[in-house]
């Protein structure tokens, strides 16, 4: 009786909706992206503004209750969901706000990709962002963000201004260049150990609205020559252009070929935001070099781009993922992927290859707190789909083996923050490197001296705040 009066008192002071047990919506806002994760959460506060979200971190503080936090829940490891704690969701706060003059765009933080873009693409403009559109703006942004505009202009971290923080002792604080520049620092990628963010602003580019897309694609026996002509394809693009490398099964898309529907292989995804011209040199080339078993080029309206793999992540499927940096696509690099990629099981699991050059490197290594080196690479991120929990757990395992037979030409033990789908401390470290996870840690001090924040890629509050 008592925690039922209380939660109603709580209700009474939001703007908000709070869901308990058996509510109405309460397994639905519960419900996260991958169906591995069914957690349960004894409070759910849909925060309607950055007063709400004050309001429930004072109300999980003052009953111990663990604070989780849903911008759009696409992370593998569903940490934005905790069990028997209070969950802040921020699904409310999906307003965008375009200046076309300024290029500018600022983001409530339960904004998806798709709301930004759909804004931003009205004015022939964008952010760099992943490649699934119901992902959180605020969870691709505080890791880093990669996709198909960061060898054109970086991370998604990169292209932040200014985010409005709500901390762990319930201020709402500004982080900019001006403002609480250590805050900011470490917003740019050290996740969201820091505070909860309910407003990004972001800088625009010119992009669009019609960007030339190609696929080209190979069968298994082709890996090492596909492998071999997309590094090659890589070191010779032009600016404006970007391809991923994919290890993948063909979908049944109307432009792949019926006999050729779930074939597994290898695939050069192109997209060129340059000319027509300069983007058939690239086709021209590729296809010259080596015949694909099929290919589909096209030109295509960026938002629609930006929805290419929404259908194959999906929601409701099982998912589990890990990632790491190679220097390059080295010949004994190739051989591994060659060896494992015949071995997955579902059609849905694949390997995804990013070229990180071009604008990824221009920020100096300590700009921001993003957890990688700004040297020129490759993310290789192994992704294992499914839709049953028995076909994952088989390719979870080939996931796992994959990444253990890659890791001895990877740049050490660390990857991409975001794709850090289990709690693993070691990995976190090594992903930041000691300098910079101490540097996190002293302004995690600073700013959340319990760790409060922890359902994350945590960081560890350090002895002393900065």
């Amino acid at each position: 009786m008592t925690q039922t009066i209380d939660i109603e008192g709580f209700r009474a002071e939001l703007s908000g909706t709070v869901l308990t047990r058996g509510d109405n919506g309460y397994d639905e806002a519960r419900s996260a992206w991958n169906a591995e994760i069914d957690r349960y959460p004894v409070v759910i506060v849909r925060c309607a503004d950055a007063t709400d979200v004050v309001a429930a971190i004072e109300f999980a503080l003052q009953r111990g209750l663990e604070i989780s936090v849903r911008g759009g829940f696409h992370h593998f490891a569903g940490m934005a969901v905790c069990d028997g704690g209070l969950m802040i969701d921020l699904s409310p706060l999906r307003e965008v706000s375009v200046d076309p003059v300024t290029r500018r765009a600022r983001v409530g933080g339960g904004a998806t990709l798709h709301d930004l873009d759909a804004a931003t693409q009205a004015h022939g403009l964008a952010v760099p962002l992943g490649l699934v559109s119901h992902t959180g703006v605020g969870g691709i942004a505080l890791g880093g963000g990669l996709g198909w505009l960061t060898p054109q202009h970086g991370l998604t971290a990169d292209n932040l201004i200014s985010a409005q923080v709500v901390t762990a002792d319930g201020r709402q604080l500004r982080a900019a260049t001006d403002e609480n520049p250590d805050l900011f620092w470490a917003l740019r990628g050290g996740g969201g150990n820091f505070g909860v963010v309910t407003e990004f602003e972001f800088q625009l580019h010119p992009i669009g609205p019609i960007v030339h897309f190609g696929l080209f694609f190979y069968g298994l026996e082709q890996g090492t020559e596909a492998l071999g002509l997309g590094r090659d394809v890589i070191a010779t693009l032009p600016a404006d252009a970007t391809v991923m490398i994919g290890g993948l099964s063909a979908p049944p898309a109307p432009f792949v070929p019926e006999n050729f529907h779930f074939t597994p292989g290898y695939a050069l995804l192109v997209v060129g935001f340059g000319t027509e011209d300069q983007h058939a040199r690239i086709v021209a080339q590729i296809r010259e070099s080596l015949p694909p078993l099929f290919d589909f080029v096209t030109p295509t309206p960026y938002a629609q781009l930006q929805q290419m793999f929404d259908e194959t992540y999906r929601w409701g499927l099982h998912a589990y993922d890990k990632g790491l940096y190679l220097e390059g696509l080295s010949d004994e690099a190739v051989a591994v992927i060659t060896e494992h990629q015949p071995c997955k099981s579902s059609p849905l699991s694949a390997l995804m290859i990013y070229s990180l050059t071009g604008a990824y490197g221009e920020p100096s290594e300590e700009e921001t707190a993003f957890g990688g080196s700004r040297a020129a690479r490759f993310g290789a991120f192994l992704v294992a789909i499914a839709d049953n929990p028995e076909s994952l757990s088989v390719d979870r395992g080939w996931v796992r083996s994959f990444w253990d037979a890659l890791l001895p030409y990877a740049m050490g033990s660390g990857s991409y923050v975001n794709s850090i789908a289990e709690d693993d401390e070691d990995r976190v470290r090594a992903s930041y490197g000691p300098a910079k996870y101490e540097r996190l840690a002293r302004i995690k001090a600073k700013y959340d001296p319990a760790n409060v924040f922890h359902h994350n890629a945590n960081i560890k509050p350090a002895l002393q705040p900065i």
